[in-house]
């Protein structure tokens, strides 16, 4: 049983502001002495509203899609322990999940799973009284409690007036008004380590929306959610007995790769691993007596110079997985690896260049492993998420293929990724939370 006080940030669609409230509120509690919980719906970035004092822990992704919705209630309560609030960041439109699959993976699923209130984020600049019928539809479509409203983006005294009788027409009321001219601009869909909006201070953020939402309102919806009904989740019962031997593994993190699920680094350490995190722009070596390397999400596209620069790193992972050492890469953390970025020179693990590219690369994957890896056996089936704007093109000039060491396989799609007795390096995200096994499979490699 879990009765930690929770409220939902959604939003009618993209780019109405909902990392920037949900960011800003977070900010705005810790400053008044509240320890909050940040978490975010889906695969995407966690935004920096959950660095700096008063935050109980690291934001953790809450993803139905990649972890089943049976792990949403337990991750949740594990992630909130001992927080007096728990602030969950949604994504997209309330009701937008995975593309033909109805609301899984949506806000509303997750608010579901959570049995938690939520708030509504609604771009304002060019609303008037018709607001009253997007609330409503809102209000009225599926089973979510909708318990408010917050506006962003309102030009004037008299345009908050018209607003808030409209929504007060529908019964919904306003917990808060965000001026346009106080520069909270909506957030643009971005695969950067930061969300536009949240690139202003934290400190900023939190006065502003400490000025413009009455958190007292916003702490009573988060009151008003009952006791959920879970057990927290146990990194240590998810993996079994620990493997011996305490083989010491190094986590990339820092700047280039701050997207690392915190459950990644929970179950290695719980399957008998010593993670030490490693930052590739500043340290110049691994950590002492490292036998593998976990590298996760992150945007080294943006830091190419200052990773090439590190040439002493560079040489040490190459090293590694010259010796043997297992490697293990997801997101764009395969990049890294390459021989080059964008001509760059980098570790040179994989006989492969990468680019940036001008189009997204984005969605869900069911996959299954094309051959055997660190990471998981020939035949594994799980579900991951793409999500890049670069690609890699492997130097022989052939596309990859299950014989030239493809990992994975999905349909609609050629085989992506590298697959080598050693390395496993991907573009394909998975939540491990999701897929215990595979913190066990790389310990065991390690070891």
């Amino acid at each position: 049983m879990v009765s930690v006080p929770r409220v939902v940030i959604g939003a009618p669609a993209s780019g109405h502001g909902t990392t920037t409230v949900a960011t800003g509120l977070l900010a705005a509690f810790a400053r008044r002495g509240v320890r909050v919980a940040p978490f975010k719906v889906g695969p995407g970035h966690i935004g920096p509203g959950h660095i700096g004092p008063g935050y109980i822990g690291p934001g953790r992704n809450l993803d139905p899609v990649l972890t089943g919705e049976r792990l949403i209630g337990p991750l949740f309560a594990h992630g909130a322990a001992g927080a007096e609030l728990a602030i969950v960041e949604g994504t997209a439109g309330l009701y937008d999940g995975r593309a033909g699959a109805g609301d899984t993976g949506s806000t509303a699923q997750v608010a579901g799973l959570l049995d938690a209130p939520v708030l509504l984020v609604v771009d304002a600049a060019a609303q008037g009284r018709s607001i009253a019928a997007l609330v409503h539809g809102f209000r009225g479509f599926g089973s979510v409690r909708l318990a408010g409203v917050i506006l962003n983006r309102v030009g004037s005294d008299r345009h908050e007036e018209l607003l808030r009788e409209a929504c007060e027409e529908v019964g919904t009321p306003v917990l808060g008004a965000i001026r346009e001219a106080g520069a909270v601009a909506a957030p643009a869909r971005d695969p950067g380590p930061i969300p536009a909006a949240a690139r202003a201070s934290v400190d900023a953020l939190a006065a502003l929306v400490a000025a413009s939402v009455d958190l007292d309102e916003v702490a009573a919806v988060a009151r008003s959610a009952p006791p959920l009904h879970a057990e927290p989740w146990s990194p240590s019962a998810a993996v079994g007995e620990p493997i011996g031997g305490r083989p010491v593994l190094a986590l990339a993190g820092g700047p280039a790769f701050p997207f690392a699920d915190t459950e990644t680094r929970e179950l290695l350490t719980a399957a008998g691993a010593d993670v030490i995190v490693v930052d590739p722009l500043r340290d110049e070596k691994l950590p002492a007596g490292t036998r593998g390397l976990v590298v996760g999400r992150g945007l080294p596209e943006a830091y190419a110079p200052e990773l090439s620069a590190n040439e002493p790193l560079r040489r040490e992972v190459a090293a590694l997985a010259a010796a043997g050492g297992p490697i293990v890469a997801g997101g764009a953390g395969l990049l890294w690896l390459c021989r080059t970025l964008d001509d760059a020179p980098m570790c040179g693990v994989l006989d492969a260049d990468g680019a940036v590219t001008p189009a997204l690369t984005l969605g869900y994957r069911d996959a299954v492993a094309l051959a055997d890896s660190p990471l998981a056996p020939a035949g594994t089936r799980v579900t991951g998420y793409e999500f890049h704007r670069t690609a890699v093109h492997p130097r022989s000039g052939l596309l990859l293929s299950p014989a030239a060491g493809a990992a994975w396989q999905w349909r609609g799609a050629d085989p992506e990724g590298f697959a080598l007795p050693h390395v496993h390096a991907s573009y394909l995200h998975l939540h491990w939370a999701g897929a215990p096994a595979l913190a066990r499979n790389v310990v065991a490699a390690g070891r």
